[in-house]
């Protein structure tokens, strides 16, 4: 256990919506809801201001319009939210070397890498403002709450309970006392249903887990969680920074925005996913042993199937051809809402035969054409969008449909601009494409790469 708050966890404030306002004068100081748009859309991320309504993350985008309609409603813009993260991380990385990145807008960063020592709380918390000064700067305005302590579960906790733009410093040797008062979910692995069962034990805190013998706490979750759930309870977590995080996985899911019966169209669609699974394993030179094909049913039912071969496999037509016999066992009279395909147990080496030449030609390298999904036929002009045109410059799309895009043409560095109306193939409009400086190899993990239309299904930023 360390004898020094040492460790920071960064978490950048609503960080998709902060960039959007950021970059859209009009917005700043309003409500600002981002994820998906469509009838089947769901939150990723709201502003402040829209939180004071009661949208949250994860929350369906028709929910979180029925609390607060005056919001302005925008899809993602990834490109974006990468380039800011990676000004944001590297602040993070001139601060220490040793920087473990969770996801665009949150990371660990080690003290100790740097050589430091003996940290006192109120030299962290002068460490941990000048981060927050560099990370505005750097990024244009936006901001992060910081928290630290002796042990990643410590800081992440802490980061969360001044936002936004907040510090708490959680002392060596209280940490214990610390989480002593806190709802017992806000230990990892306390869902619904595990708090459920601990409340039925009379456990409602973190002092009353703390209370509890681990006999009876493995009897009440079992031997793996129970044991796990003892240790956190009083702090004990050992774990370290680790610069480059395992990958874990390597998927894509789409969400669909009607049921979809036909089992042919289904296995098309599959077998794309499979291609573009195995498009990202070669890019990030792995493969893997196990793959798992995911399905949502009309009634929101979420059932998974896996198949593991004799050996790892980066092969599109491998991959596709399980993937295939896995989605032939689903049933899908219902309807599907949901498809996705995934591959685990990865490895940096490939077996090369798994297959009988005959058995991988079943899934041929040409796939068919399949009709195009709404998400891209919507895809020219959504709100939020960059685009630029040839007289009025650079602006965003306000919104669109029946034939004409609105546009408000305005940057960050320009005052709140005007808003025109334009024909939908008006020449002079065009998207606005960006080119993004790429970030160095091992910063680039492929967990869980999910297609731009599961944002319809699943936030993609927590809060």
């Amino acid at each position: 256990m360390r004898t020094d708050p040492s460790i920071l966890h960064v978490d950048l404030d609503a960080f998709f919506a902060a960039v959007e306002q950021r970059d859209k004068p009009s917005l700043r100081g309003k409500a600002v809801v981002v994820g998906g748009i469509g009838l089947r859309g769901v939150v990723s991320t709201a502003s402040y201001e829209a939180r004071k309504y009661g949208v949250r993350s994860a929350m369906s985008t028709a929910e979180a319009r029925s609390r607060c309609p005056h919001a302005a409603y925008l899809g993602p813009r990834f490109d974006v939210y990468r380039e800011a993260s990676q000004a944001v991380m590297a602040q993070m990385r001139a601060l220490s070397p040793l920087v473990e990145p969770l996801s665009l807008d949150e990371a660990f960063v080690d003290l100790s890498a740097s050589g430091l020592s003996g940290l006192t709380v109120e030299d962290v918390a002068a460490i941990a403002n000048d981060l927050k000064a560099a990370i505005k700067e750097a990024s244009g305005g936006l901001t992060a709450s910081v928290g630290a302590g002796t042990s990643k579960l410590i800081a992440k906790i802490a980061s969360d309970l001044d936002k936004p733009d907040g510090v708490v410093v959680v002392p060596a040797g209280t940490e214990a006392e610390f989480l002593a008062p806190m709802q017992v979910t806000v230990i990892p692995g306390v869902g619904p249903a595990t708090a459920q069962r601990l409340s039925m034990a009379g456990v409602r805190t973190v002092a009353d887990l703390q209370q509890l013998g681990q006999d009876e706490l493995i009897r009440q979750v079992g031997t793996a969680h129970g044991s796990s759930l003892h240790r956190l309870a009083v702090a004990a977590d050992d774990r370290p920074v680790v610069s480059d995080r395992e990958t874990k996985s390597v998927s894509v899911e789409d969400t669909f925005e009607t049921d979809i019966l036909d089992r042919s169209l289904l296995t098309a669609i599959g077998d794309r996913m499979a291609h573009r699974v195995s498009e990202r394993l070669q890019k990030a030179q792995l493969s893997g042993r196990t793959v798992t094909v995911k399905t949502r049913m009309h009634d929101f039912t979420t059932h998974t199937r896996s198949s593991t071969l004799a050996g790892p496999t980066d092969d599109p037509r491998v991959i596709a051809r399980v993937a295939r016999r896995l989605l032939d066992d689903s049933d899908v009279s219902g309807g599907i809402r949901l498809l996705g395909v995934g591959v685990s147990s990865l490895a940096d080496w490939i077996q090369d035969d798994l297959f009988t030449e005959s058995e991988a030609e079943e899934v041929p390298l040409e796939l068919v054409d399949l009709p195009e999904r709404p998400r891209e036929r919507l895809a020219g002009y959504y709100p939020g969008q960059d685009v630029v045109h040839t007289s009025y410059g650079e602006g965003w799309v306000w919104g669109s449909g029946r034939g004409l895009v609105t546009v408000r043409f305005e940057t960050a560095s320009t005052p709140a601009g005007p808003v025109r109306t334009f024909a939908i193939d008006d020449p002079a409009l065009s998207r606005l494409e960006r080119t993004i400086p790429a970030e160095p190899e091992p910063d680039e993990p492929v967990v869980q790469e999910p297609a731009l239309s599961a944002l319809e299904e699943s936030g993609a930023e927590a809060d």
